[in-house]
């Protein structure tokens, strides 16, 4: 339990890069302009002396390395709070109760209020979040819970209902540069001591891929680098030998982004799944969204399987979601499994030609009257129009297939969906044509 005002205004000269640079105040902040704005309810909470944003309560969701503690820290030092602080990994629910109660006594002998920040509350169980409902509903603390896992699935509705939900950003290029750019002017980071090229600052910030952390822990690493050889510039060289590992080429903003997603959507629609992995490994390694490449999946699924296999959309969805509910790095596995799937379904874009055709017919003015037996006869007046006369209700039927028209007029005989002779779409082509001979018939 970390508890008090230690490491609010400091830290030790021997401490991480990324923790002697932890923002003193608010305004300190890098990224996450939509939540910091003036009138904002972290400016609120943070206002000292605030009876009522004391007892307000918020979850923080969002990435690793977004500035969920930063955040945290930062409301209690500018709001002249004590700061506790409780890891899910570690603390029991007599852990959250003496917390607890430490803050009802601070606020009762002291009149000092208390943000009690808890990191990774999806990691608790629903007996553990229990716990802390008294101290919520209470005012006893300022809880600021954060998560990267979607609330919605992990926080009990209770405590939901009584926090403000939050969502936090990756941070941007521009963000990352400047959190550099003070590192290494600051005193609490280096004071000036080493310079910063452009290929090194284009692989950090490429290699951190919106957290901040990351960014401040690689500079670090690549300055002791350059120190080891006597040298105050810091270069692309010594971050690539700092992250023990080989940066790949890949700008999320440039051309390498454009030409891996492509080899990647042509891998999974040529059905090599060797190759999808690949590209599908080297996205993810270089820090890609990976709801970037579910939504990918997703449209794959659609556009070039389609009815040749009707499981392949719903395993894409199933990925997506799952991402979004686990995070990275394990989103890596059902991001993996829809990869392959999918690179080895049938393939059809019958569905996908379908769909451009008939919106090309409709864009040319090629529409035409509803027939009257298919128009709605549900209002008064209808039957009199002669709406929904005629109209065959296909159930009555044996085979729940009838002799009826359902284009309009200037289109009747048009045909928009022809499945191929594979996978699924081979039996369901031999079914269709014979619902055609039916409904169709002369």
């Amino acid at each position: 339990m970390t508890s008090g005002a230690v490491g609010l205004t400091g830290a030790s000269a021997t401490a991480p890069l990324a923790v002697r640079m932890r923002p003193r105040s608010l305004d300190e902040v890098v990224g996450q302009r939509h939540l910091l704005r003036a009138g904002s309810p972290l400016r609120k909470l943070a206002e000292p002396g605030d009876p009522h944003s004391a007892g307000t309560s918020v979850i923080l969701w969002g990435p690793p390395g977004t500035g969920k503690t930063t955040i945290a820290q930062a409301i209690a030092h500018t709001a002249d709070r004590s700061f506790v602080q409780l890891s899910a990994i570690s603390a029991g629910v007599k852990d959250v109760r003496a917390a607890m109660d430490e803050a009802l006594g601070r606020r009762d002998l002291y009149g000092r209020q208390t943000v009690l920040f808890l990191d990774e509350i999806h990691r608790f169980t629903k007996a553990q979040q229990d716990a802390l409902l008294p101290g919520v509903e209470n005012g006893w603390v300022t809880l600021v819970a954060a998560t990267t896992e979607n609330p919605s699935f992990s926080v009990i509705t209770p405590l939901l209902s009584r926090s403000l939900l939050l969502t936090l950003h990756p941070l941007d290029d521009a963000d990352l540069e400047g959190l550099l750019d003070r590192a290494i002017s600051d005193d609490r980071g280096f004071g000036g001591a080493i310079d910063l090229d452009q290929d090194a600052r284009r692989a950090i910030v490429q290699f951190a891929s919106g957290d901040a952390r990351r960014a401040l822990t690689t500079l670090e690493a690549a300055a002791a680098t350059a120190k080891a050889s006597d040298e105050s510039r810091v270069t692309g060289e010594h971050v690539e030998a700092a992250s023990d590992q080989a940066l790949l080429r890949y700008d999320r903003d440039g051309d390498e982004h454009y030409d891996v997603i492509s080899a990647f959507i042509k891998s999974v629609r040529g059905s090599d799944p060797d190759a999808a992995v690949h590209y599908l490994a080297r996205m993810i390694v270089a820090g890609e969204d990976p709801r970037f490449i579910a939504r990918r999946l997703m449209i794959l699924a659609a556009e070039d399987i389609g009815l040749a296999d009707p499981q392949a959309l719903p395993i894409a969805v199933a990925a997506a979601q799952t991402v979004q509910l686990i995070g990275m790095p394990e989103g890596r596995i059902p991001l993996s499994e829809a990869t392959i799937y999918l690179a080895t379904a049938p393939k059809s874009n019958a569905a996908y030609t379908a769909i451009n055709a008939a919106i090309a017919d409709v864009q040319a003015g090629k529409s035409g009257r509803v027939p009257k037996h298919l128009r709605d006869a549900h209002y008064a007046g209808a039957k009199r129009l002669g709406h929904g006369k005629g109209y065959v209700y296909p159930h009555d039927h044996a085979n729940g297939v009838v002799r009826q028209q359902y284009l309009p007029d200037t289109l009747e005989g048009v045909e928009y969906f022809t499945p191929r002779p594979l996978g699924a779409e081979r039996d369901l082509a031999a079914r269709l044509e014979r619902i055609r001979r039916i409904t169709r018939a002369d």
